[in-house]
């Protein structure tokens, strides 16, 4: 009898050991194909400035990363592709205010749930938005933008990156601190577009995040600057001013961070999370994220980029209520 109980437990440890650590093996192995990174923005933007210098600095320590521009309808296109995709850490998202908290609340079916789709993983860098303008125009500080908006109520207009997007928001914010201000939003479909319009003179106006190519531009006369809007002037470019040492309250910045679908193993979100915070820990990485205007954020995990996510929603929905703002 001690015999046969024995070679029974025995049997079903077997069976036990051959069915169960298949999972645990898998996630032991990650990754062992390359990782796709969706990007709900076309190029150029922040979004994919901040997503391509990750990958830059977290594949030698993670593995092969591929990152796919999915851009269109202001990110909701290539997020709801994410929350669709299968939980095993091949498909991750780097989403941002837009994607994980305005375009949810103001659209009417939104196609994903953010709280319920995804798993937070790490938060990477904080962007500004910013008031700026076409050197044609006869402005040179946001007092007198302001003044010209008032007497040439409806000629005037400002780019964003999309309907629903954060520069969208900002706009809108902008437009309704300095006094009800009338002009015209033009949403185009990414950032990138929306530059190189402006550039060439044809918007006038943009309220985009502060990137190192805009930088460029800034320095090379070729678009004014006004203000930026943040909490405080930029590290990147310190005699830019910043919008609330005008309009009080004034402050829209954008968070970047990394999500995956909602039931993604934990160990593989950890694993993730634990690359992210060595590529961040990095001098080196920091200073490309600063010198593009960016904001690093240094210590980040699944659980405190969750609560941030949560603090930045509880923050910005009055702000869309009190816009009126629509996608």
């Amino acid at each position: 009898m001690k015999q046969r109980t024995l070679l029974a437990f025995a049997a079903a440890c077997f069976a036990a050991s051959a069915l169960a650590p298949l999972g645990a093996y898998a996630q032991s192995q990650y990754p062992s194909r390359p990782i796709r990174v969706v990007v709900p923005f076309p190029p150029g933007g922040v979004v994919d400035t901040i997503a391509r210098l990750w990958a830059q600095q977290a594949g030698p320590l993670l593995g092969t990363i591929v990152v796919d521009n999915r851009g269109g309808a202001g990110g909701v296109i290539g997020a709801g592709e994410v929350a669709r995709a299968a939980p095993d850490g091949y498909t991750l998202l780097v989403g941002n205010s837009s994607t994980q908290i305005i375009n949810p609340a103001v659209m009417r079916r939104p196609p994903y749930d953010p709280a319920k789709d995804f798993d937070t993983i790490d938060m990477l860098a904080i962007s500004a938005t910013s008031v700026i303008v076409h050197p044609s125009l006869p402005v040179r500080n946001l007092k007198q933008l302001i003044a010209y908006a008032k007497a040439n109520p409806g000629t005037l207009s400002y780019g964003s990156a999309g309907a629903g997007t954060l520069t969208h928001l900002a706009g809108e914010m902008f437009k309704q601190r300095a006094g009800g201000l009338k002009i015209v939003h033009v949403p185009y479909r990414g950032t990138g577009l929306a530059v190189t319009d402006l550039v060439s003179g044809y918007i006038p106006m943009m309220t985009p995040n502060i990137t190192g190519r805009l930088l460029g531009l800034y320095r090379s006369g070729r678009i004014r600057i006004l203000s930026v809007n943040a909490p405080a002037r930029l590290k990147a470019a310190p005699e830019i001013p910043a919008t609330i040492e005008f309009l009080p309250n004034m402050i829209a910045q954008l968070f970047s961070g990394l999500f995956a679908p909602a039931g993604t193993p934990k160990p593989i979100l950890e694993r993730v999370s634990q690359v992210t915070r060595r590529a961040l820990a990095d001098e080196a990485f920091q200073k490309k994220l600063i010198q593009s205007g960016f904001e690093p954020v240094l210590d980040s995990s699944p659980e405190k980029a969750q609560r941030f996510v949560e603090t930045e929603r509880k923050e910005l929905m009055p702000l869309i209520k009190a816009t009126g703002f629509k996608k």
